[in-house]
């Protein structure tokens, strides 16, 4: 039972019937595949290579690690970070879109671009919170009950600074035996298209969805226990038209 399937169950708005099977479905199969909770929240050390000092204010980040609900979640609660767009990167404008990326074949992943001042919080403390809580870096091509090259754990560099910082901190983790397994994350091209408005702040409009109760709550919960310097108690919202759609409440 994927995001994809309880998304589509609610928005179809069947009946009332038709939800309650899709939660349960969904419940199952989240205890299932439990990866990519906070269960793999780990405590990391931070990345022995960052980038120089900050001269400037605004800086963009592209980051993939399964479903873009929770990393949009995650690091708009990152102090430092003034915003954080879920979208889709790594294939073209044409299939940037929910329908199309759902299939698994345009070589989108989904993505957020984070903006945050590196005057503030750094590239490499960024990396840090992203291989920490906000997925799990050692799984191919799925996230908890999500599977799919649309949910692969990807780092998109703007520059060459960061190509080499997030090079690095790979090769770094890999060496140490942080995790169990070696890092499944790639360094990719690609540009970044946003998702539609009915994706954005999916977390904080929708709490108590079961998905985002199980899946991603914990990684927030996570973020304020292992970064609590970091964890700022207000997200940065994308500020979206009000008739964005919304899920009804459980």
């Amino acid at each position: 039972m994927t995001k994809r399937f309880f998304f589509l169950a609610f928005r179809g708005r069947r009946g009332v019937l038709a939800a309650a099977v899709a939660i349960t479905a969904l419940l199952w199969q989240c205890m299932a595949w439990s990866s990519g909770g906070a269960e793999d929240a780990v405590k990391i050390p931070p990345p022995a290579r960052d980038e120089a000092a900050a001269t400037v204010h605004a800086e963009t980040a592209v980051l993939a690690g399964g479903c873009f609900w929770g990393m949009q979640g995650v690091f708009q609660h990152v102090n430092g970070v003034t915003g954080v767009v879920a979208g889709y990167t790594g294939g073209s404008a044409q299939n940037a879109n929910y329908n199309a990326v759902s299939g698994g074949d345009t070589g989108h992943a989904e993505s957020v671009e984070v903006v945050f001042d590196p005057t503030k919080v750094s590239y490499g403390t960024l990396l840090q919170i992203y291989f920490s809580v906000a997925h799990n870096p050692t799984e191919l091509n799925r996230q908890g009950p999500d599977s799919g090259t649309q949910y692969r754990s990807a780092i998109f560099p703007r520059s060459a600074a960061q190509q080499q910082v997030a090079q690095a901190y790979i090769a770094q983790l890999n060496a140490a035996h942080v995790f169990a397994a070696p890092l499944a994350t790639r360094l990719e091209k690609g540009d970044f298209y946003p998702a539609e408005a009915y994706h954005q702040n999916y977390l904080t409009n929708n709490p108590e969805a079961p998905y985002i109760v199980i899946n991603d709550l914990p990684k927030v919960a996570a973020l304020k226990q292992i970064f609590p310097a970091l964890y700022r108690d207000d997200p940065v919202l994308v500020k979206v038209q009000e008739s964005s759609y919304r899920l009804p409440p459980i």
